[in-house]
């Protein structure tokens, strides 16, 4: 992870003064750069983590909070399909609760007297640095996905036009081989020449070995064969 990286938090708790505590002690953290955005209740976090979904990093979130607990935010959230990784806080240890926490994908579950130590900012990045490699091996499975699809298009696309190409060819070197005026000689030439340009992209099309798509209008992509 970039070291120069600003992680942004979004902490839902209801205390004030604990509030200003996590901002006080991830800001003072050495090891990373920390923004905090409060809100006080599980109503307001819905609303801001929903109204920027892509804005968090990691949402801290209280376990025991006035009107919906944690758990029920957590579920509110998830129903909204916001995707940010959830760390709780509670006052102490309950094994029945880590347990439902964890069930709904909960990425740590700490304890608030964890907080003033360097325990909370490694947990934090240590969930982000989870979900960057996450995106990752996503990313490598779309791409591998992708490659599969373009080979067995490839592979159709070449099998029906090798043929006829390979016919155009020894037509156009037939006739190049015979006396022809010298205008006719000039247009089979450019003939010749792209149909061995095309079939170089064949070649290089079949021995495709990692998806090379480009950016190319918009949404569309394009194969790159440079």
């Amino acid at each position: 992870m970039e070291r120069d990286r600003v992680i942004n938090v979004l902490l839902v708790e209801d205390n004030a003064d604990f509030a200003k505590l996590v901002r006080l002690y991830l800001t003072k953290y050495g090891g990373a750069k920390f923004e905090v955005d409060w809100s006080e209740n599980g109503k307001a976090g819905i609303e801001r983590a929903g109204a920027e979904p892509h804005r968090y990093d990691v949402i801290l979130m209280d376990y025991f909070l006035p009107g919906l607990n944690g758990l029920e935010v957590t579920r509110m959230l998830q129903e909204k399909n916001v995707t940010t990784p959830v760390v709780f806080l509670t006052v102490n240890k309950d094994v029945n609760l880590a347990v439902e926490v964890m069930k709904l994908g909960v990425e740590d579950y700490l304890v608030k007297e964890e907080v003033s130590t360097p325990i909370l900012p490694k947990t934090i990045l240590g969930v982000v640095e989870k979900r960057v490699l996450q995106g990752e091996m996503a990313e490598l499975e779309i791409r591998k996905k992708r490659l599969e699809a373009m080979q067995e298009m490839i592979e159709g696309i070449t099998h029906e036009v090798e043929s006829p190409l390979n016919g155009m060819k020894m037509i156009v070197e037939g006739m190049l081989n015979s006396r022809q005026e010298e205008k006719t000689t000039k247009y089979l030439s450019i003939i010749k020449e792209n149909i061995d340009r095309i079939q170089m992209k064949l070649e290089k099309l079949k021995n495709l070995k990692e998806d090379r798509t480009v950016q190319y209008i918009k949404d569309i992509r394009m194969i790159d064969l440079s």
